[in-house]
């Protein structure tokens, strides 16, 4: 639910596109339940997708938009009619390939949400430190570098702010 449906939300949020939260996550949670007995996994927002879709990038025109879902649906179905002929195909292809094909993917989505991240200049330490404590891959108790992220930008944060009031 958290890993897609709340920044699939959001990026429709960004977006422009007033959506209430509630009603979607039912629907999607619906259609995990009846795609249950066919082997399906979660239906969800799917993040990625609808940054794709719900962007300029898509169609100027908001309105129009609607197109790159439909072509993303189209092509997702054919993924997955042809999911064994594509895992056959890149078992073959070495690891490190595959791990710079997908590096390559996300170079744009890498850098315009560390543009996000960075544009307040009262916030810009903290999103720093919260980036590099989770990238570090860190792991303290047994809990990962992503929590330790946001509770050491969380600190940053809040020290910035105690500061800023004495």
């Amino acid at each position: 639910m958290a890993s897609q449906n709340i920044p699939g939300a959001a990026v429709l949020s960004v977006n422009g596109y007033k959506t209430k939260p509630g009603p979607l996550f039912a629907v999607a949670g619906m259609f995990s339940i009846l795609a249950v007995p066919f082997g399906g996994h979660a239906v969800n927002l799917a993040a990625i997708t609808a940054a794709m879709c719900a962007s300029e990038d898509a169609h100027p025109d908001p309105a129009r938009r609607y197109w790159a879902a439909i072509i993303s649906g189209v092509v997702y179905i054919l993924f997955g009619l042809l999911a064994g002929v594509a895992i056959t195909f890149i078992s073959l292809a070495p690891a490190i390939l595959i791990e710079a094909v997908a590096g390559l993917a996300l170079i744009g989505a890498f850098s315009a949400s560390t543009l996000a991240a960075l544009k307040e200049p009262d916030m810009r330490e903290a999103a720093a430190v919260t980036f590099l404590t989770t990238a570090s891959g860190m792991s303290l108790f047994g809990i990962s570098g992503a929590f330790w992220g946001l509770l050491a930008g969380g600190a940053v944060l809040a020290l910035q702010s105690a500061f800023k009031k004495s």
